[in-house]
């Protein structure tokens, strides 16, 4: 398997074992960040985030140690009056695990009915660069956004 597919299963398998499955909470890697992470054989991931309904992360991967992914997003309940923050998590956690499971990827291409909103998730680009945005709409108006960014890291 080449390393990029490497790199993209760890990635999804990570990723749907932390926030999306519910993952433990580790001790804090910067003064108040929320963190989780996994790790299996040479590869580790760090999801790792400030605030709650209005929010600012990075998503780190590591192979043997030295740095080879991340992400960075923020995102934010737009229409508090429209969508919680708890539920638009329950949204966002339906919708991804879908896609997990589903398409075995975890960038963009992705539509989610659900009873909380609807959940779109668009992006351009691959693993090695990439940009994009999930929206939940709730009654046909746009009440939480994500916009996330990331790639390979390279020396």
């Amino acid at each position: 398997m080449a390393a990029l597919e490497q790199l993209k299963d760890f990635i999804v398998e990570a990723k749907s074992k932390t926030y999306v499955g519910g993952g433990v909470p580790r001790p804090s890697s910067r003064q108040g960040s929320h963190d989780i992470g996994y790790e299996t054989g040479s590869w580790r991931y760090l999801d790792s985030y400030y605030g709650g309904t209005d929010f600012a992360g990075q998503e780190t991967v590591w192979q043997d140690g030295e740095p080879r992914w991340a992400m960075n997003y923020f995102g934010r309940i737009m229409r508090p009056e429209l969508i919680t923050g708890e539920k638009a998590g329950q949204v966002i956690k339906a919708a991804l695990q879908a896609m997990y499971r589903e398409k075995r990827h975890f960038l963009g291409g992705m539509e989610f009915r659900h009873a909380h909103g609807y959940y779109i998730d668009s992006s351009r680009g691959d693993t090695e660069h990439f940009s994009g945005r999930e929206v939940i709409f709730v009654d046909g108006e746009e009440a939480y956004e994500l916009d996330y960014r990331g790639g390979l890291i390279r020396r």
